[in-house]
């Protein structure tokens, strides 16, 4: 398990990161590093700007100032097409608002990205879905499930395709304690089994309990939260 000392190169490297709306400044001077295999919890006041920081490592946002790398390639130097490529082959994303397409059932939600891919594998999506607790609902629409249900569809989708980076945007959060241990689970077992970093912005202690490290995003920039790992090892 890595420690406080990453190894580099990260497969995930933020530097001097940057960003404001107008005059307002979201973030300024955001510096971290994330290793293949490595699971870090991001916590932060509400308004801090940890939703903005995942967008922006994704480049579904532009930045002001300073370098995302994901392995060798640089995102805010891409152009758009460019950008939804590598959100397409390497990014697993899990936003808040679920963004599960209304017109899909839940397998074909689930495996778009293989289909996008052009590797669809049924049984992979069987196999998620009754990991998160969702077997035998392959067939339901998005407007026949709950929210919590909507989420964990989210979440089989974003590691489907066993990305190498997961940005994880509240994945606990509408869920309850069973089976949000549950998919932390299903996140964990990703980054452990196939060498995926994964940061996970979180407001749940249990959750942040889980990974190797903890971090906290302040208008000061990011620091180590302390918080004594524990969960899922």
């Amino acid at each position: 398990m890595p420690g406080p000392d990453i190894p580099t190169p990260a497969l995930l490297r933020v530097e001097s990161l940057g960003k404001a709306y107008g005059e307002a400044a979201v973030f300024d001077g955001v510096t971290l590093r994330v290793a293949a295999g490595e699971f870090v919890a991001l916590l932060g006041e509400s308004g801090v700007g940890k939703s903005t920081l995942l967008n922006c490592i994704a480049g579904l946002d532009t930045v002001d100032r300073g370098e995302v790398w994901i392995g060798p390639v640089e995102v805010s130097t891409l152009d758009e097409d460019a950008r939804a490529r590598l959100r397409r082959e390497r990014l697993g994303f899990v936003f808040q608002a679920f963004h599960v397409l209304p017109h899909l059932n839940v397998e074909e939600n689930v495996g778009l990205p293989l289909r996008l891919l052009g590797r669809l594998d049924p049984g992979r999506v069987r196999s998620l879905l009754a990991e998160v607790g969702l077997e035998g609902l392959g067939g339901r629409m998005p407007a026949q499930l709950s929210g919590g249900q909507l989420q964990r569809v989210a979440i089989a989708r974003a590691v489907v395709h066993a990305p190498s980076l997961i940005l994880a945007d509240e994945p606990t959060g509408n869920l309850d304690p069973e089976t949000a241990d549950r998919v932390m689970g299903v996140l964990l077992r990703q980054v452990r089994d196939s060498g995926a970093a994964c940061l996970l912005v979180t407001h749940s202690m249990a959750a942040a309990g889980a990974a190797d490290r903890v971090l906290r995003l302040s208008s000061r920039g990011i620091d180590d939260a302390a918080l004594p790992p524990t969960g899922h090892r």
